[in-house]
Order: structure tokens, then C-alpha cells, then sequence
């Protein structure tokens, strides 16, 4: 199998396991993340995803070799197959953590604009490589890239195909936290722990506000807003969370 899968705790594990490729996505792996993404996104047991890679790179792309191959009669194109994993990546609706191992270009630095949070390890050094093999972005690397990061920069890591550094990345807002490379599993169990302690229903729909709110006017954000605020009155969660303050405990939420 090229990823590997675990639940530790309430935190689901999903490790790219194509170390000789350098993690990159090929028809095997881009089809199993999507379906496990799909499985863990209905089971109540997983309530954080953490993403990594095995090796010296958390992923460098789409495998150019089969993204080269002609289409073949009754088989699923390459480009769909990338598309469909990119797509349920980003409509997730638990928080999804990417733990940064290594090298993360061109479609592993779009793989890193898809996910919630960004943890990096030192050695960790991300960059949208695309231009240097003359092939075009097609999960965020023109779209999302300049959101995330101020345009220069976007421009810069688009145009040259370059790769910069956690750290220089961290200043910029696109990792959340650099670390040594031992600490950084550590480090991302202890931050989706947290997280899975949350309200799942309070996170899904500060998830949905959030990434949705780029492309509404600041009032039509915050009339979304003020929705999810109203449906969230009647949850049991919101109520447990009251409850809980009150009586001076921590919560237990259910995710309803």
C-alpha cells in the first residue's frame, strides 16, 4: 500500500508511504486517500486528521510518469483521480493537520494549502516546482498560493520554482509552527489531542465559515456567521459546554 493508516487516540494518522518516489501522488495513493479521507469523514471515533510523509520528503507531487501516460479506455483519467483527492482534501469537514516532514513541492505544496494547520520540521523546506518541468498547477499552487502568502512571494515561489524554508515560510503565515525534526510527530499528536477535545460541530462550522469567507463581502460573511450561530443555539454541545463551565468541569462534547 503506499500510505499507511492509525488511530491514535482520536486522532487519525495518514502517512504517504512511497519513499523511494519521494511521496509522490500516483493513481495507488492519490484513490486510498481519498477513499479513507471519505471512510473517516462519516466515524465519530476520528475527530482530527494529521497528514505526514515516511522519508525524506513529505510529498513532491504528482508522479509525473503516470501524469504523462495516455488515457486509456475505461480507466479513470490521472487528472480526475488528482482532482477528486484534492477536492475532498479541502472539503473535509474535521480539522486536518499537515505535519511537514520534509520536502513539500508542487502538488505536496498544494496538498499543505488544502490542510487546516501546518507543522514543519526544520528541515522541512516547501516550494511550487511546477514551472521548472513546464507543467501547470491544478490544486492551488496560482489560486490558493497568493491567499495564503503575500503576492510577491507567491510570484517568486511560482515563477523561479524554488523552494524556501519552514522558518522563512512561518514569517510569511503559511506554517503555523516550525520545530526539530524529532519533535514534530510529537508536537502534532499534542495539537490534534486538543483539538479532538473540541465541540466537532463547533469546529465543522468554524471550518465552513472560515474557508468561505474569502470569497463573500465582510457582510455576507458575518450573516453567515450569525446562521451557523443560530443553529448552533439548539446543539447539545453548546448546551454541554454552559453546563460544563458552570459546574466548573471540562466538557464532554458529542459532536450534535
Amino acid at each position: 500500500m503506499s500510505y499507511t493508516q492509525e488511530l491514535v487516540g482520536s486522532v487519525g494518522w495518514l502517512t504517504l508511504d512511497r519513499p523511494a518516489a519521494m511521496n509522490s501522488l500516483n493513481r495507488e495513493l492519490a484513490t486510498g486517500l481519498t477513499a479513507q479521507l471519505n471512510a473517516w469523514r462519516d466515524d465519530d471515533a476520528v475527530r482530527v486528521v494529521v497528514l505526514t510523509g515516511n522519508g525524506r520528503a513529505f510529498c513532491a507531487g504528482a508522479d509525473l510518469i503516470e501524469a504523462a501516460e495516455a488515457p486509456q479506455p475505461g480507466k479513470r483519467e490521472f487528472l480526475e483521480l488528482i482532482v477528486e483527492f484534492f477536492d475532498t482534501l479541502r472539503a473535509f469537514p474535521k480539522p486536518v493537520i499537515a505535519a511537514v516532514n520534509g520536502l513539500a513541492l508542487a502538488g505536496g505544496l498544494e496538498v499543505v494549502l488544502a490542510c487546516d494547520l501546518v507543522l514543519a520540521a526544520q528541515s522541512a523546506r516547501l516550494g511550487d516546482a511546477h514551472s521548472n518541468f513546464g507543467v501547470f498547477p491544478g490544486a492551488g499552487g496560482a489560486a490558493i498560493l497568493p491567499r495564503k502568502v503575500p503576492v510577491n512571494v507567491a510570484r517568486y515561489l511560482l515563477f523561479t520554482g524554488d523552494a524556501m524554508s519552514a522558518a522563512d515560510l512561518k514569517q510569511y503565515g503559511l506554517v503555523n509552527e516550525v520545530m526539530a525534526d524529532a519533535e514534530l510527530k510529537p508536537r502534532a499528536q499534542a495539537l490534534a489531542d486538543r483539538l479532538a477535545k473540541k465541540s466537532p460541530l463547533v469546529l465543522a462550522r468554524m471550518k465552513r465559515v472560515a474557508n468561505e469567507a474569502a470569497d463573500k463581502t465582510a457582510a455576507d460573511a458575518l450573516r453567515h456567521e450569525l446562521l451557523e450561530l443560530r443553529n448552533h443555539q439548539r446543539s447539545y454541545d453548546v448546551q454541554e459546554g454552559l453546563r460544563a463551565f458552570a459546574e466548573k468541569r471540562e466538557p464532554q462534547f458529542k459532536g450534535c
